[in-house]
């Protein structure tokens, strides 16, 4: 339960405004969709003006370390090169690289190639070939606020099925993108992305979702994209979370390393592709802060 202000005292959310012309009918209607059995966003999950202003400020340098990236891959870089290049970003703007010696991960970004699925570890015994497919994720700290994306990259000429992967899977984020409306639910994201990829014959990996970001690297919502129209959260506007669907080319089974205990592989070895984007609810629709 939510502390109850009055109308007249200072807004929970720190902008100095009164309640009652603050967030006091945002509060009720979130309050109205919970009395009806819906999931609803705490206060401390909605981000204020001035948080999204300096998570914004993060987002400049991972977007910056993304576009570095797509300038330097190709045939015969290692992905020990490219973790380098986004370390040497990434701190020359001030910043941290957020998965660094997070949970005992060792670099600073994660370099996924084929049917590695995620949290794949650069190496300078990954050296990309022609035809390869990649997924960069990158993350990024700065002043304590985070920013989160990741980009699919085709090294050289690849083949008709890696290149169809990639291109759906960008397909699943931007048609989920759609669907993040104020007052809509998390589903409605959810629903578009899994139709769109099973009808072109992909599964969608269950175990493994988007997660609310910013304050924390990863905050609530978990996000899936195998829920309907109307389930799972409550959209409101300071909501913040990522849409980072993970495509099979096969079945949706995944398994872990059991050397290092993160990377993450497609069990039956067919390719697998995943974009990602950091995205705020707004007042009257969506805002993406990273890609």
């Amino acid at each position: 339960m939510e502390k109850k202000i009055g109308r007249n005292d200072p807004c929970w959310c720190g902008s100095g405004k009164k309640y009652k012309s603050c967030h006091m009918a945002t509060d009720q209607k979130i309050y109205k969709h919970a009395l009806e059995g819906h999931i609803v966003p705490r206060r401390d999950m909605l981000k204020t003006p001035e948080q999204v202003a300096k998570i914004k400020e993060s987002a400049k340098i991972n977007v910056a370390c993304l576009d570095a990236v797509e300038k330097m891959i190709g045939p015969g870089v290692t992905t020990k090169e490219i973790d380098d290049l986004v370390y040497k970003v990434t701190t020359e703007m001030g910043g941290i690289p957020a998965p660094l010696n997070y949970e005992g991960f060792p670099y600073s970004v994660c370099t996924s190639v084929n049917d590695q699925v995620c949290h794949g570890f650069p190496s300078e015994d990954v050296v990309l070939q022609e035809g390869d497919i990649i997924n960069v994720d990158c993350s990024t700290i700065l002043d304590g606020y985070y920013s989160d994306s990741s980009r699919m990259f085709c090294i050289g000429k690849v083949s008709e099925e890696a290149q169809r992967i990639v291109d759906v899977t960008r397909e699943c984020v931007e048609l989920g993108l759609k669907e993040v409306k104020p007052w809509g639910f998390l589903g409605d994201m959810g629903q578009a992305v899994h139709e769109h990829a099973e009808k072109n014959g992909y599964s969608v990996v269950r175990e493994i979702g988007g997660h609310g970001v910013g304050i924390d690297f990863h905050e609530d919502p978990w996000v899936s994209y195998l829920t309907n129209r109307g389930e799972d959260m409550l959209l409101v506007p300071g909501l913040m979370f990522t849409i980072e669907p993970m495509l099979n080319g096969g079945k949706p089974d995944v398994f872990v390393d059991k050397d290092n205990d993160w990377e993450v592989y497609t069990a039956d070895g067919k390719l697998s592709a995943q974009w990602e984007i950091q995205v705020l609810v707004t007042e009257d629709g969506a805002e993406v802060i990273s890609w």
